[in-house]
């Protein structure tokens, strides 16, 4: 079934919108580094087919440069649209992992590695599968990694998240008071009144459900610097945070900085949105104005698909990389 959504979303998207995504203004949750700068030179991976026999059993994918960010979200400058190689193997299949702690994912006879040089170990079967799914996928004229987002989150989870864990709920709680879901339109203009209608009409439900949830209801606010939230709610979104496994805060991150919203990100992880009606929250405004002005092409549209397979993949890998 995840295997089946992530095709038709990949499939959706057409060349012209592949590339687009990969400007460098665009946002993607990219490949997991273990926190150590690149070698010194991308040259030296160019020219480094002599120790091509050495290396024979390890598939890498390349590693991003380090960033000072706290989040486990990248820039897409790490992960370009370009080919990265061509398909090297013929069949792709999984396996428990030798010590019985995890599901690796073979390329042939060799074992998928993290850009760390770790053996990827999945959580469960079922995202080994997908992640199988997705290097099954790849084109015999090259390997694609922006579209394997499930990989990438599986190797952020695996690295990053471990050594940056308490920066990542830092972030997310430094952004929390900022929440998309927390800013309203002014109500005394016509051009922003229907929004304001519209913001309460749709929102309004999933504020009160965090009440119901956490015991405090969000402050919102139409100033564009935002607000401030209670401590008590902050408080109890930490001691969510704090007890997710790294899969679970990896897709949290993930969702959170797609969407600009911790809020629809944790509505998501608790079930109470399902992928659809998070992005119908996330693009209220700008679809808003899309009905009153028009959908420009090349822009609005893949804005749309960027969001679609972000808020898409994070979901999916955060129900396939739960434990039954």
């Amino acid at each position: 079934m995840a295997t089946a959504i992530m095709r038709k979303t990949l499939k959706s998207i057409n060349p012209f919108t592949v590339r687009s995504l990969t400007s460098p203004n665009r946002h993607l949750t990219a490949l997991a580094t273990a926190g150590q700068p690149e070698s010194d030179g991308g040259e030296r991976e160019q020219d480094g087919q002599s120790n091509k026999n050495a290396e024979a059993d390890n598939i890498f994918i390349k590693a991003p440069k380090t960033t000072s960010s706290a989040s486990a979200s990248m820039p897409t400058s790490s992960v370009t649209g370009s080919i990265v190689g061509k398909r090297f193997y013929k069949q792709v299949t999984t396996r428990e992992a030798d010590d019985g702690n995890g599901w690796n994912v073979m390329l042939d006879y060799r074992t998928l590695k993290t850009p760390a040089k770790r053996p990827l170990k999945c959580p469960t079967p079922a995202l080994a599968m997908a992640i199988a799914a997705e290097w099954e996928y790849q084109e015999t004229d090259g390997i694609r990694p922006f579209t394997m987002p499930l990989m990438k989150l599986a190797c952020t989870a695996l690295e990053r998240v471990p050594l940056a864990r308490q920066k990542i709920i830092e972030h997310l709680l430094q952004k929390f008071h900022k929440d998309l879901v927390f800013c309203r339109a002014p109500g005394d203009s016509d051009l922003t009144s229907g929004i304001l209608d519209l913001q309460k009409a749709k929102i309004d439900p999933l504020l009160d459900w965090v009440k119901s949830e956490f015991g405090y209801k969000p402050v919102v606010y139409s100033d564009l610097y935002g607000g401030k939230q209670e401590d008590g709610l902050v408080n109890a979104m930490e001691n969510l945070l704090k007890k997710t496994d790294d899969c679970e805060l990896a897709a949290i991150d993930a969702i959170a900085a797609a969407a600009q919203s911790l809020t629809i990100s944790i509505g998501i992880f608790r079930g109470r949105l399902q992928i659809e009606e998070a992005i119908e929250l996330i693009r209220l405004e700008e679809d808003f104005q899309v009905d009153r002005w028009g959908l420009v092409e090349g822009g609005h549209d893949v804005d749309i698909a960027d969001l679609r397979v972000q808020i898409s993949s994070a979901t999916v890998f955060l129900g396939l990389s739960r434990r039954l």
